[in-house]
């Protein structure tokens, strides 16, 4: 009689087993599943841990790029500073600049931004479209088609995941033309960069994420 007894036990220990290993399998499938829809939800929300995307760089020939569909992008905003829509406007980077390479591209003496901006030919009837894309309606004299991660930090600068039309900032007087404090927090976080206060990736993440609050999370103010 022990030896039945023995069988059923080993049945009963190797079944236990199987269903241990199986439940194993079904919670780690349902963890990646968790991180997975985790980091996409993080990246729509303009996480700065998520990595910016790389675009094409600088062209030798730049060509109208095609805008997300029209009323696609809704603006968010900071204490009133305008923001983009993180779904339309993440942010992305030149492969031209690294941080090994600074001193020859944004922070060499003579200047980075003259010799890879788009011209106005392209980013002219861009800045129109992707107003459209936001559902803009302003005047198009007072609103900045601008760079998230500016070309000065390394951005990419055509890639249209990297521009949006940018809404006057508050206080600012109808028909003054552009005058946005961005412009402002990008050139001190350009300094920053090429002082080594701060690394490059940092400061692009910081801008990418919210401009507005970008100092003060790297601890430059």
């Amino acid at each position: 009689m022990r030896r039945p007894v023995l069988a059923l036990a080993s049945a009963l220990l190797l079944a236990a087993v199987a269903g241990c290993a199986h439940t194993s399998g079904t919670s780690g499938s349902g963890d990646h599943a968790s991180a997975s829809g985790a980091a996409s939800s993080s990246a729509r929300a303009g996480d700065a841990a998520a990595p910016l995307a790389e675009g094409p760089g600088p062209q030798t020939h730049y060509t109208v790029a095609a805008q997300p569909a029209a009323g696609s992008c809704h603006y968010r905003s900071d204490a009133g500073q305008p923001l983009p829509d993180p779904a339309c406007t993440p942010g992305a980077l030149s492969p031209e600049v690294t941080q090994a390479d600074l001193a020859t591209t944004i922070c060499r003496k003579g200047g980075y931004t003259g010799g890879v901006r788009p011209p106005a030919s392209v980013t002219d009837s861009e800045k129109r479209k992707n107003a459209a894309s936001y559902g803009y309606t302003g005047s198009l004299h007072d609103a900045e088609y601008d760079h998230l991660v500016s070309l000065e930090l390394g951005g990419d600068p055509n890639d249209p995941r990297n521009l949006w039309v940018e809404p006057p900032s508050p206080g600012h007087k109808p028909g003054a033309g552009v005058n946005n404090p961005k412009d402002a927090v990008e050139t001190r976080l350009h300094t920053a960069v090429c002082a080594g206060t701060v690394t490059l990736s940092a400061a692009q993440q910081a801008i990418a994420t919210d401009w507005s609050t970008a100092e003060t999370r790297l601890g430059l103010k």
